[in-house]
């Protein structure tokens, strides 16, 4: 099985790749889903045929899903909101405004995550695409698995004992509504699911994700970000697409200066991304739409390039041994000491990256060791473990 992330900045032809390169993959023999977790969906137009919420045929090998938020609200979240509309009835809200609060923004893109372990634990295809919501939305997306995971695990666990004692007690005394356990395992159902998905997106062997980017200055520092932020999870890049580049037989004097500044655009992209390949697209003199136009990108994009492929290994987060004590090496790139803060909390190593904050479960190997020194090499952070009592000095992390 293998599952292809695509992201970028909104306007960048991120959908377009996508569903040209899932053309490629189905029309290469490969049963293959793409899907949408984008709540503007784009994808029917972009195949120039109906698409629904569950997979859809397209052409053979080919079936194209449009999530509907509705549909996995219910299913996902109904226990744990009909709960929080009691409380907030409890409290003088009325129902339809509390049904409103409840719906927190971002909730189909999570429960987009869940279709994708779906799919994968199914053993349907052999392919999954996914085009992916606009890079905030998808960096909230991606990291929403371990942010959970941290509260299920330190703080879910004490809450549920808690109100399971003094539940006979406040029904007594009060009418304020107290979580069942069809609640809690609600809670839970939902933790084990993105917990899964973490895993099939972290695994080298499975996931990946690809940047779109068009050459101009805004996108690509945003591109910059998202890598960044991208590494600081675990999550794997192995191609960075360029759209909409000028091809070389344009040349009207018009465009002249228009083509320059993007081959200056272009080499900040190799400078900044390089291992990673560098996949170009030129500007079509027409919007690539259907089956035959996003072959002809496809075409473009992979050239002789097998498009599922992993078309680059890399490896975020990494430890080994080094003299009396161990590495734990980061890829970071595009970060400096003012936009970041590491700090030692028990058995976790707090990394804060702008603001993105992950709370790393350091390895038993680590746990008993203390935090000697973090310093850059290169687009790497190692941070130095060694044995001892007392913690680096915060001025050097």
């Amino acid at each position: 099985m293998r599952v292809i992330l695509f992201t970028g900045k909104g306007g960048v032809g991120k959908t377009t790749v996508a569903a040209a390169t899932a053309v490629r993959a189905a029309e290469a023999g490969q049963r293959t889903l793409v899907m949408s977790t984008d709540p503007a969906h784009s994808l029917a137009d972009s195949f120039e045929t109906r698409i629904g919420s569950a997979p859809t045929p397209i052409i053979q090998h080919l079936w194209g899903q449009e999530i509907d938020a509705q549909e996995r609200l219910e299913d996902n979240w109904r226990d744990i909101q009909d709960y929080m509309v009691q409380l907030m009835n409890w409290a003088g809200t009325e129902t339809i405004q509390a049904e409103e609060l409840t719906v927190i923004p971002g909730l189909d893109e999570i429960f987009a995550l869940i279709d994708v372990k779906t799919h994968v634990q199914s053993g349907k295809y052999d392919c999954l695409v996914v085009d992916c919501a606009p890079t905030a939305e998808t960096l909230r997306l991606l990291s929403l698995p371990e942010i959970m995971s941290w509260y299920i695990e330190r703080i879910f666990p004490v809450e549920r004992k808690v109100v399971k004692a003094v539940r006979p007690l406040v029904s007594r005394m009060t009418s304020l509504p107290i979580a069942s356990d069809q609640v809690f395992e609600a809670v839970e159902r939902l933790h084990r699911n993105l917990d899964a998905v973490k895993g099939i997106l972290t695994d080298e062997a499975v996931s990946s994700v690809r940047l779109v980017v068009n050459p101009e200055k805004m996108v690509i520092s945003e591109a910059r970000r998202t890598y960044t932020y991208l590494g600081l999870f675990g999550y794997r890049v192995d191609a960075v697409v360029v759209n909409r580049v000028l091809p070389p037989d344009v040349t009207d004097p018009y465009f002249g200066k228009w083509k320059d500044i993007q081959a200056e655009h272009l080499a900040t992209v190799h400078e900044s991304f390089e291992p990673v390949p560098i996949l170009l697209s030129r500007l079509f003199d027409r919007e690539m739409v259907g089956i035959p136009l996003l072959e002809e990108m496809a075409e473009e994009v992979y050239g002789e390039l097998n498009a599922v492929s992993i078309l680059h290994h890399d490896d975020p987060i990494r430890v080994r041994k080094r003299d009396d004590g161990y590495v734990l090496r980061m890829r970071l790139p595009f970060v400096s000491r003012d936009d970041m803060d590491i700090h030692r909390r028990g058995e976790e190593l707090v990394v804060r990256v702008g603001s993105y904050k992950r709370n790393l479960i350091l390895p038993q190997s680590l746990k008993r060791m203390v935090v000697r020194e973090a310093n850059f090499a290169g687009d790497h952070l190692e941070i130095m473990f060694g044995r001892g009592s007392q913690p680096a000095d915060p001025e050097r992390g």
